[in-house]
């Protein structure tokens, strides 16, 4: 509920005040970066206990593929701020600092979501930028490098055992397929999951949640959720669609589509810190003032300083 009085409240907010919020979020993957290089620079597995109720893995995440993926989404708002605009310097820095934290962190699917989402916001931001002539060629050649650190990392960790999320689907989907009316009941995938396990499955670390948001909310919620993750899915289309000709608005959409993908294979959504992420996002690609913000040029410009993406008035950048 908390989340969705959020969004409700950036769609009702004027697109200026939107675009305001842009800088707390980026001050919380700051924060959160900084943390973590903290961490990594003490040691490569520890653990912070006792700071806050959990056990802090990586940043201030108890887990790191959900921090992954909170350094992730916010990859296309450096690039746009880099690229189309004019901070390249600042924004390479960042844009780095990102890549080289998700390698730190170790996360397969972050690590592969991180690559991805950085060549398709250069391609998506390219058009428009005022440096992309001399920046995109020094970001592919970046990223190349990164490839190849990538690569290093993943090759040298099974990508799937015996145990892990292949047979997670199998067991949740043969769950579903004798619950799919009505579901099992939200937050009871634990329980449900250990009547449908093989006994050779059995260990002393337990299933808690199936690494597959779709599938586990099929199974707890049954058709009536899958038809809604369905029409929200239809909706966020058609408004990428209106939305393809403002960049935050573009930005927004990459972020929520990755975390998406990655929903396919974790549950970075029931993290609070990035469900609160993913409302502020969706409030912007279904927020409707951008439209008539774009049509209106004369009535305000950006300001051509260092505050990050605050329009102002005409009259206030004459002063």
């Amino acid at each position: 509920m908390a989340m969705a009085a959020f969004f409700l409240s950036v769609t009702r907010l004027r697109p200026d005040q939107v675009y305001g919020l842009l800088p707390f979020f980026l001050m919380g993957v700051i924060c959160n970066g900084l943390a973590a290089a903290i961490q990594y620079s003490l040691s490569d597995t520890v653990a912070i206990q006792g700071l806050l109720p959990f056990t802090i893995n990586a940043g201030l995440f108890a887990n790191q593929n959900h921090f992954s993926a909170l350094l992730f989404v916010s990859i296309p708002f450096v690039v746009y701020y880099g690229l189309f605009r004019g901070h390249l310097l600042s924004g390479s820095l960042g844009l780095i600092t990102l890549l080289l934290l998700l390698l730190a962190a170790g996360s397969r699917a972050g690590i592969l979501i991180g690559l991805a989402i950085t060549i398709i916001s250069v391609v998506f931001l390219s058009a428009r930028s005022r440096l992309g002539g001399y920046g995109i060629p020094a970001v592919f050649i970046g990223l190349s490098l990164y490839t190849i650190g990538a690569w290093t990392k993943i090759d040298a960790e099974v990508v799937d055992p015996a145990f892990g999320r292949a047979e997670f689907a199998r067991t949740t989907i043969a769950g579903i397929e004798e619950n799919w009316a009505t579901g099992v009941g939200f937050g009871s995938f634990p329980k449900v999951y250990q009547i449908y396990e093989k006994g050779e499955m059995i260990f002393k670390p337990y299933v808690n949640h199936a690494h597959n948001d779709y599938l586990e909310l099929a199974l707890e919620g049954g058709a009536p959720v899958v038809f809604l993750v369905a029409a929200y899915s239809v909706l966020l289309f058609a408004f990428s669609l209106a939305a393809r000709r403002d960049p935050l608005q573009k930005m927004a959409f990459l972020s929520v589509s990755f975390l998406l993908v990655h929903s396919l294979v974790d549950y970075p959504l029931r993290t609070a810190a990035l469900a609160m992420t993913f409302a502020y996002m969706n409030g912007i690609i279904f927020h409707k003032g951008f439209a008539g913000r774009l049509s209106q040029r004369g009535e305000s410009t950006e300001a051509h300083d260092d505050n990050l993406l605050v329009p102002v008035r005409p009259a206030l950048a004459r002063r």
